[in-house]
């Protein structure tokens, strides 16, 4: 397994194995297919997460208020504890 840095590491300063232990750490599950996506399910909503090259990708899925998909994109200059909290706070 896959050490972490601290939480407050800047994204980029994380490998690619230990990125992907966290996105699974978040309960993710990466598409077989194309390896850079992966999808999250909470309870009341689902999202699918991209690993660009220079930014994460995080499209909300029918989480607009007419039903509409949302998207945000973040840098991976940003921490994972506040990727990880934007993330996990939802739409």
């Amino acid at each position: 397994m896959t050490t972490l840095p601290l939480p407050e590491t800047p994204l980029y300063n994380h490998s690619l194995p230990a990125i992907e232990t966290w996105l699974r750490n978040l309960g993710s599950i990466q598409d077989i297919e194309v390896l850079n996506c992966w999808t999250l399910q909470r309870t009341d909503w689902s999202a699918e997460i991209e690993l660009g090259t220079d930014q994460i990708v995080v499209c909300y899925r029918a989480a607009g208020e007419a039903g509409q998909d949302l998207t945000r994109a973040y840098k991976y200059s940003l921490s994972r504890a506040d990727l990880e909290a934007v993330i996990l706070g939802g739409p």
